[in-house]
């Protein structure tokens, strides 16, 4: 819908300064906004209607129908999918009536992996859709996901994309898209043009605004503790933190979310260079900026006050509060000329942004006039969601172990399916569990839609045949020596419990000994597998002379060097969401393809980290009591494209101005094959000491039985140099494999 500036105009002048305040506001709880009368009806909770009366009107409100422990909704209490159309009109409904310029209400909803909403598709985490290097299906799943908001007339979707993993002990290291800037960037855009459509066609046609999250290197937190300082430098903080926020404005994302850490002793919540200068100023961004929930508030210490912290975000550039009171003291500055200015500046994107979802009156009305969900068409979109989610599951499971022991997974297959074949015993922690698939923020499945890997493998091979042994004991000793094959679940759970302690802002606050291990407010000093899996593992090993197949389910790169050893196959899950089981039965029963490749660089030991493949000196032979600290590195699949051979690189860097073209031919043997395949760089010359390794491009395709294709992969000099660096020297690899090597030199003319 397009934007009727003379109106936002009129609108800003006939405010007052308290009307003007109330929209850059979002204090509510929105599961709080509505409540069930004697009828079990929705009506407004007085709270809701307190908040509009003080405002006269509602900037925006976030989740309406969010459902998980921290907001203690649930299938029992909360807004179910068919109940959607109209928790929102009673919410639209409301404001109007009760606030003095019939302006309608921003909806926001938490979407990082799916809707947080009953009956949302649950995706893959970041860290599951990244090791999909797939952005074109990325984009695809979220279109979906937008399709859902949508229909349910959600306006904003925040969505996790901007962090990059750079240090395993962060407990939020399953909402990166992995340790890699270009991939994050790639990823971000997807998200973009998914939800908002090319050019922002979907705005208020079927999809939704996004807000990116989190502004900026949230994820270089010194020691991998949430929200604490980033130390780094000027140049890394642009080559590692800042491309996917470049990449997500140049797909037109609509917001973004000012983070909880400082950079070098700036709050990234008043940082008036992130959030004005680069942002605006030199990349061009016109949406809003919103600060993460009780953000503002968190600068107190800094700003001497809570009013004054209020005053230091808005003047830095932030737009819109969560949940704060910061914000709604911003009233005590009415006689302050600079922030009556501020607020105005804000006030008119937020007005900007509403006039696109038709939340605005048009001239001559009193009242917006608002579209109200439709329950046929939430149904309709929730569906292709889960289609969606199924896809990206499959396309996510990644194959770790290197091919070097004698019993191979198709050999494995064999055994399993051979019903003559003796007892399938699934081990571990996590064989008859569901919740570890899904990762943090997410809302509860309904029983007949959670699975487990148990399930699944009895599903297919019969109750009679497969084993549950939660722990080894649980299994008799004459069937594990007459088990024909064991599959060992191990790995994290990001899983929340409804009688867990959270934090004022949802993080996890107190964890009970086998409760979460990853999410939110679960940072870990020990990136070991929790509950001393490793020894349960050799316990089973012990029991049985059967081979066997582990199955990692993790939200960060947690040190699988035991496991390696002790299984045949091990394979790398991640939180590959809703559809998990399903997929790694796929795998072991079907023989499904695994494409996916780790979007981590994988330690061999606890203490030896952080370590990243881009990283400038290698930590080989560092430690003396760990000489080789990486046990998997970063795009590692053993069975990603395994069907293809790749022949004829050569680099050209003289038909395209400004990039280095690098071509290659892939073969597909018989039986085809999909995934992603990566080229490398690492350059020498230059005035900075090069990093080991850089991604430079990354293609997806699908090949064909016996299909030839070739593949050409484009990159821009500008990655590989700076200005005045003089001649440099590029040697490109595929895949980080050393027999697919090409060597190019750039002039110094630059």
């Amino acid at each position: 819908m397009s934007i009727n500036h003379a109106a936002v105009d009129r609108l800003i002048d006939s405010m007052s300064f308290t009307q003007k305040v109330g929209q850059l506001n979002q204090r509510l709880f929105g599961w709080k906004s509505v409540e069930r009368n004697a009828a079990g009806r929705l009506v407004a909770s007085d709270e809701l209607k307190q908040e509009i009366d003080r405002w006269g009107g509602l900037g925006a409100l976030y989740g309406l129908l969010r459902a998980d422990p921290w907001s203690g909704q649930h299938w029992g209490n909360g807004i179910r999918p068919e109940e959607r159309p109209e928790a929102v009109a009673v919410v639209q409904q409301t404001v109007l009536e009760r606030g003095a310029h019939g302006i309608g209400v921003l909806l926001s909803e938490e979407a990082p992996h799916g809707h947080q909403a009953l009956g949302g598709a649950v995706l893959p985490t970041n860290l599951g859709l990244g090791a999909t290097f797939d952005s074109q299906g990325v984009q695809e799943a979220e279109a979906a996901v937008a399709a859902e908001l949508a229909a349910s007339g959600i306006h904003i979707a925040l969505v996790s994309g901007l962090d990059i993993a750079r240090d395993p002990r962060w407990g939020r290291c399953e909402e990166c898209f992995g340790e890699d800037p270009l991939m994050a960037s790639r990823m971000c855009e997807a998200i973009v043009t998914g939800m908002q459509g090319e050019h922002r066609s979907k705005v208020g046609r079927g999809g939704v605004a996004v807000v990116l999250k989190h502004l900026a290197a949230q994820g270089e937190a010194v020691g991998g503790r949430n929200g604490q300082s980033a130390v780094l430098g000027p140049h890394d903080l642009h080559e590692i933190h800042l491309p996917p926020v470049a990449a997500g404005v140049r797909a037109g994302a609509l917001g973004f979310m000012a983070a909880y850490n400082d950079i070098d002793s700036v709050p990234c919540c008043a940082n008036p260079w992130l959030l004005e200068d680069y942002l605006r100023d030199q990349l061009g961004f016109d949406g809003i900026v919103m600060a993460d929930g009780l953000a503002v508030d968190r600068l107190e210490d800094m700003a001497g006050s809570i009013p004054a912290a209020g005053r230091a975000a808005l003047l830095a550039g932030v737009d819109v509060s969560l949940w704060d009171e910061g914000f709604a003291r911003l009233e005590e500055y009415v006689d302050d000329e600079q922030v009556a200015a501020a607020v105005d500046t804000a006030l008119r994107r937020v007005l900007e942004l509403k006039a696109m979802f038709g939340l605005l009156p048009e001239d001559g009305a009193d009242t917006a006039a608002i579209a109200m969900p439709d329950a046929d068409a939430i149904a309709q979109a929730t569906a292709d969601g889960r289609e969606q989610a199924k896809r990206m599951a499959r396309e996510a499971i990644t194959l770790i172990n290197d091919g070097r022991s004698a019993v191979t997974l198709d050999s494995i297959r064999g055994v399993l399916t051979d019903a003559q074949a003796g007892p399938v015993i699934v081990a571990g922690p996590f064989a008859d569990d569901f919740g570890c698939f899904l990762g943090d923020y997410t809302a509860p499945l309904p029983a007949d839609e959670q699975s487990s890997i148990y399930r699944q493998l009895v599903a297919r091979l019969g109750k009679d045949r497969v084993c549950l042994a939660a722990k080894p004991s649980d299994v008799s000793a004459d069937r594990w020596a007459s088990a024909a094959a064991v599959v060992f679940v191990c790995g994290s759970t990001s899983e929340r419990s409804y009688d867990s302690e959270f934090d004022d802002n949802g993080a996890a606050k107190a964890v009970a000994e086998y409760g979460a291990t990853c999410g939110e407010g679960v940072d870990l000093s020990d990136i070991r597998l929790p509950w001393r899996q490793d020894d349960m593992l050799g316990e089973v090993a012990a029991l049985t002379t059967a081979p066997i197949v582990s199955v990692a389910v993790c939200g960060r790169a947690h040190v699988l060097t035991d496991v390696l050893e002790r299984s045949a196959v091990t394979i790398w899950a991640g939180y590959a969401g809703q559809y998990g089981p399903q997929a790694v039965a796929d795998v072991l029963v079907d023989g499904a393809d695994m494409s996916g490749r780790l979007p981590v660089t994988l330690p061999a030991y606890p203490a030896a980290i952080p370590v990243r493949y881009n990283d400038r000196q290698s930590a080989a032979h560092v430690y003396k009591d760990a000489a080789e600290p990486i046990l998997r590195g970063f795009g590692y699949g053993a069975g990603s494209l395994a069907a293809v051979t790749f022949s004829e690189m050569h680099a050209d860097t003289q038909s395209h101005p400004g990039e280095v073209l690098v071509q290659v031919t892939a073969h597909a043997d018989d039986h085809g094959a999909a995934g992603a395949v990566n080229l490398f760089a690492h350059v020498s010359g230059g005035r900075r000491i090069p990093r080991l390794a850089m991604l430079v491009d990354s293609v997806y395709m699908d090949l064909n039985a016996g299909e030839r294709r070739d593949i050409a992969f484009h990159v821009p000099c500008d990655r590989l140099r700076d200005v005045g660096d003089g001649q440099v020297q590029v040697t490109c690899t595929l895949d980080g494999d050393s027999t697919h090597t090409v060597t190019a030199t750039l002039p110094g003319e630059y």
